[in-house]
């Protein structure tokens, strides 16, 4: 396990220990899979929101500390950081992971250890179920990214307007998604949502995550003709997405793609990436908020790639933290989570807020309009042109590749 220690300034108060020493700083933990195009945004951007918060002055005072570890895509890996960033970093706070089956394994350790943690991509119901269902023990667990079942909703939501209503008139669909903790959730919303926006599900394909070779599963798809893939794809995306291309799959994707959501996807794919339709959590070229465009300039100032989705939620999660802190007028975890959980929040991803004791998505974040909805982007000509919602997308449109169809 590798560990990344960002320094800051100490040392004048060893030469001159009569003068008052900087208040000790607030260290927050990162545990990520570096080695992944989503996992990567996630220390990148906290580091972005560090320095930002750090340059106008902390927080009271109090300089913001990332302390980053990389999980090697391990829970085992995920765990013992956290065990190590609680007795050994002293951090106040932890955001962790864009996998479900990590923050899972994460989530009785925050509660054992008291640790404040967010996932800020982590998408399983099960996650914040288990706060609902043992509150006093799990409690320090938020999610800091839709559920899979508001992620589904939100892809019927956009559906029902771009390609049913729209000009695909679409009336079939199969769903194309990953077998993992995350998309079980995820294709039982779909097949809710699906019907009550007039779509006839026709088939689910789950992916096991080592697949190479998709054109069986393209093949088996077009003799079923569906009007279009409704995805759900996380730690796959570039290889069925360069094969739908190759083969002129006449079936457009659209949904839940994770890797497509940074422009690194389109240089992976080497532009096959065109026309595929997916949910993100912000773009660079849309003003969701008045800090969305702002962050992500900064981001690729530093980084030269755009931030896939946990890095909008991971940026905005260090910011809160901090702003939670500040209004607690404490770290103590208890005092912490009392004031995460009455966050109010203008993020880059919308009005940041989490779901109360009450709910079955405890510490979940809010999903609707006034809060957060996401937002719908095309791959167009190597960029992300975002066509979903309308009041915040302007005039993006849908453009599709010509071997892409229409529903009859």
């Amino acid at each position: 396990m590798s560990k990344l220690r960002l320094p800051w300034a100490v040392g004048a108060a060893v030469m001159l220990p009569l003068v008052a020493q900087a208040a000790e700083p607030i260290r927050i933990g990162v545990i990520a899979e570096n080695s992944a195009i989503s996992g990567i945004a996630i220390p990148n951007a906290a580091q972005v929101a560090a320095d930002e918060i750090n340059a106008a002055g902390g927080v009271d005072g109090r300089r913001i500390e990332i302390v980053a570890y990389d999980d090697h895509n391990s829970a085992a890996d995920a765990v013992r950081a956290l065990q190590r960033l609680s007795s050994q970093d002293k951090v106040q706070a932890v955001i962790a992971s864009y996998t479900s089956e990590v923050a899972l394994a994460l989530e009785p350790w925050a509660g054992r250890l008291k640790l404040p943690t967010i996932t800020p991509g982590a998408a399983s119901d099960e996650i914040t179920k288990r706060v609902h269902d043992d509150y006093a023990h799990l409690k320090y667990m938020f999610q800091g990214y839709l559920a899979s079942t508001f992620l589904a909703q939100s892809v019927c939501d956009a559906a029902k307007d771009l390609i049913v209503d729209g000009p695909l008139h679409v009336k079939t669909a199969a769903i194309f998604s990953e077998d993992a903790a995350w998309t079980g959730p995820l294709d039982a919303g779909y097949a809710a949502c699906l019907p009550k926006i007039g779509v006839t599900l026709l088939d689910t394909i789950r992916l096991s995550p080592d697949t190479t070779d998709f054109t069986p599963i393209f093949n088996g798809l077009e003799a079923k003709k569906p009007d279009v893939l409704i995805t759900g794809i996380s730690h796959v995306g570039v290889q069925p997405t360069v094969q739908w291309a190759n083969q002129q799959v006449p079936i457009p994707m659209f949904g839940v793609a994770s890797q497509a959501t940074s422009t690194t996807f389109w240089k992976d794919t080497n532009g096959a990436a065109e026309g595929v339709v997916l949910q993100n959590m912000a773009t660079e070229s849309v003003p969701t908020t008045a800090k969305t465009v702002p962050f992500a300039q900064s981001y690729i100032k530093r980084y030269g790639v755009s931030p896939a989705y946990p890095g909008y939620t991971t940026y905005d999660a260090v910011h809160y933290i901090a702003d939670a802190i500040h209004r607690a007028g404490s770290d103590d975890p208890e005092k912490l989570v009392d004031a995460l959980q009455k966050t109010d929040w203008t993020g880059t991803v919308g009005q940041i807020r989490f779901y109360g004791a009450g709910d079955s998505h405890t510490n979940g974040m809010v999903y609707g309009p006034g809060t957060v909805s996401g937002l719908f982007v095309q791959w167009q000509s190597g960029k992300q042109v975002a066509v979903w919602p309308k009041g915040v997308a302007g005039d993006g449109r849908l453009v599709f590749p010509a071997f892409v169809k229409a529903a009859n």
